[in-house]
Formats: structure tokens, C-alpha cells, sequence
């Protein structure tokens, strides 16, 4: 169990700092590379929104983990699988290139792998399960910029 602990928390550290770092890019100090995805104030607010949803749900995740509770485990993953991607807004469906799509569905379908298996599995796959949805999230950050 400890080596589980260690392994979420490195996870959530990880997370962190990737996601700190994609949202606290400035182009006025150094140019920023990735992909604007051009939404509107409104849409960036609903955006932002989601990614801070998909955040909790890793961290209840990995809660859910570390206190041996299937139940929060599956909720948490279930907020952020296709149930998100369907109440996406159309105008921000729109504008996403096919790159970021590549992204997001997996993402989506990782967290209801998660969902399914957290009911049976072993936590310790359910642990590298979450390792490898937050792997998308790292790669979607790397590649996309809301501006």
C-alpha cells in the first residue's frame, strides 16, 4: 500500500506541475509554441471549468485509491468520461482541431475504462490506469494553449 501512496502522490505532483505550467504560459516573456484553440471568453470559462473537474476527478481518484473506496472511485471517474465529452458545447466541439480530438476522446474513454474496473480490479492497475489518463492530459497541455 505504501508504494500505491507514493505512486498517486508522484502522479498528482506531476499533474500539477504540468498543468500549473501550461496554464501560467506568456508569450510576453517567451513565445509559446502550442496550438491555440481561439475560443471565446465564454467557451475558455466552460473549458477551464472542465479541465478543473477532470483535476478533482484524478484527485478523488487517486483518493478513492489510497483509502481503498471503489464507490469514489467510480464516481470520480465517471464525472469526467463521455458524460463530459457529451455536454460539451457545440461551438467549442467545433473549433477543436482533429489533434486535440485524438486526445480527448481517449481521455474521455480512459476515465470509463476506470469506472468499470475500479469495481473488480486490483487498485494497484486501477493506479496505473489513472498514471496513463494523466499521461493524456500532459500531452493535450503540451500541444494546446487557451489564449
Amino acid at each position: 500500500m505504501k508504494r500505491t501512496r507514493y505512486l498517486a502522490g508522484t502522479i498528482a505532483l506531476v499533474a500539477s506541475l504540468g498543468l500549473a505550467g501550461a496554464a501560467g504560459a506568456d508569450e510576453t516573456t517567451s513565445p509559446d509554441p502550442r496550438t491555440s484553440l481561439g475560443f471565446t471568453p465564454e467557451e475558455k470559462a466552460v473549458f477551464l471549468g472542465d479541465m478543473r473537474s477532470m483535476l478533482g476527478s484524478a484527485q478523488q481518484i487517486l483518493r478513492g485509491i489510497s483509502e481503498e473506496d471503489r464507490e469514489m472511485i467510480v464516481a470520480a471517474a465517471k464525472a469526467s468520461g463521455n458524460r463530459m465529452a457529451r455536454n460539451t458545447p457545440a461551438s467549442i466541439r467545433e473549433k477543436t482541431p482533429p489533434a486535440f480530438k485524438a486526445i480527448g476522446g481517449p481521455m474521455h474513454m480512459a476515465f470509463e475504462e476506470i469506472a468499470i474496473r475500479a469495481e473488480t480490479d486490483p487498485l494497484e492497475d486501477i493506479t496505473a490506469m489513472t498514471a496513463e489518463a494523466m499521461n493524456q492530459c500532459m500531452a493535450c497541455h503540451a500541444q494546446f494553449r487557451l489564449d
